[in-house]
């Protein structure tokens, strides 16, 4: 057996960490955000999530006070990273270096960007 049929695909690390992502996100915010894109280029990884703003955050906002959403944002951010860091290392098999976010209320997306330090290890598809 080819030793690099033992690895997943890009495509596959981008659709495991974005279910993932969803899952952690429902487990320790509990909101279930929309969509995550993912994509991988070498040592940096994007997520876009879509839906991502919880209902607390929501009504905050809604009530005029969009300082305070943004400070809950800012916080529920930095509570999460930590899990976020573990959840790419056992995904990707790789440590991450740095972490940078920012979430849209008009749009409801959040941006994450990851620096990682290696490469993880993919399988190219056949065909390639």
């Amino acid at each position: 057996m080819d030793v690099a049929c033992q690895f997943p695909t890009r495509g596959q690390l981008q659709r495991s960490l974005a279910q993932e992502v969803q899952k952690l996100y429902r487990e320790h915010l509990g909101h279930t955000a929309g969509k995550v894109i993912c994509q991988l280029f070498e040592q940096q990884l994007t997520l876009v999530i879509e839906d991502s703003i919880t209902q607390p955050e929501q009504l905050i906002a809604e009530e005029g006070d969009l300082d305070l959403a943004e400070k809950v944002r800012s916080d529920l951010d930095s509570a999460i990273r930590p899990k976020l860091a573990v959840l790419i290392n056992q995904v990707l098999g790789v440590n991450v270096v740095d972490i940078l976010s920012d979430a849209a209320f008009q749009t409801g997306r959040t941006a994450i960007v990851i620096i990682l330090d290696e490469q993880p290890i993919v399988r190219e598809p056949k065909g390639r």
